[in-house]
């Protein structure tokens, strides 16, 4: 069997499309598996809902912002926090800004009730008898730290304890992960639409498997960023600004150069 594994999409339809491109192009799979993360912070998140859910054999989790847009909560600094510091007040304006725009839109097409209905995890049994557990940031949870380059050993082994896995996918970092914990092997297949310098292409994995094994493929996809950027500004999102900071590639995790 041959799976593909894409996660973080963000509302960005333009990248979507180009992965989707690359994987029928390449002879297609037999099931696709989404990591979570698909509306918000992007300039189309119906358009990718629309995509996601008329494809075959889809096994579809949650991700921490798919919670956000039904629950109401936000990411970033408290409320609390905010009125103490004007540079955290504007960052936690932002927030509630985009993810309110995100929400009216996903909510005014319909799909609020489909994003109800994810749940937090995938179990999957390989032909091989390897054991799948796929999860959007770590086990037993959509947020947190997730799994970073700079995770330490005994991090990834706290981690993965009790997950009941030979094979643990994540997403919620951005950063592609190829790595080791014990007798677990953790993967993230990176982001469809916002992957962290120095490579901006768009990221998937595929998975091919069968009653000798498994083997991961990490792919990348280039696309049309400026017309990402072009879209962003022509709906007025609220947080364009941070989304082309992220197709220039000028957003970077705090251990970047």
């Amino acid at each position: 069997m041959k799976i593909a594994i894409l996660g973080d999409i963000h509302g960005n339809s333009i990248a979507l499309d180009r992965v989707l491109e690359d994987i029928r192009s390449s002879g297609g799979v037999d099931e696709y598996w989404f990591m979570g993360d698909y509306a918000a912070i992007g300039h189309d998140p119906v358009g990718v809902m629309e995509r996601i859910s008329v494809l075959p054999n889809a096994r579809i989790i949650r991700g921490n912002t798919d919670r956000y847009i039904c629950s109401g909560e936000l990411p970033g600094p408290l409320l609390a926090e905010a009125m103490k510091d004007p540079a955290k007040a504007r960052q936690h304006i932002q927030f509630a800004r985009s993810f309110s725009w995100t929400a009216g839109a996903v909510s005014g097409a319909g799909w609020l009730p489909w994003f109800k209905k994810l749940d937090l995890d995938m179990r999957f049994t390989l032909p091989n008898g390897s054991k799948v557990l796929a999860v959007h940031a770590s086990p037993g949870t959509d947020d947190g730290n997730g799994v970073d380059l700079n995770t330490t050993d005994e991090e990834l082994a706290s981690l993965v304890s009790g997950a009941d896995a030979d094979l643990l996918f994540v997403g919620h970092t951005h950063v592609p992960i190829d790595r080791m914990a014990g007798n677990v092997r953790v993967i993230n297949p990176c982001s469809v639409s916002n992957p962290y310098p120095p490579d901006l292409r768009a990221s998937y994995g595929i998975l091919e498997a069968n009653e000798d094994g498994y083997q991961y493929t990490p792919k990348r996809v280039d696309y049309d960023r400026e017309a990402v950027i072009q879209a962003v500004r022509e709906v007025a999102h609220p947080a364009a600004e941070y989304v082309i900071r992220f197709m220039m590639g000028e957003n970077k995790k705090p251990w970047m150069k």
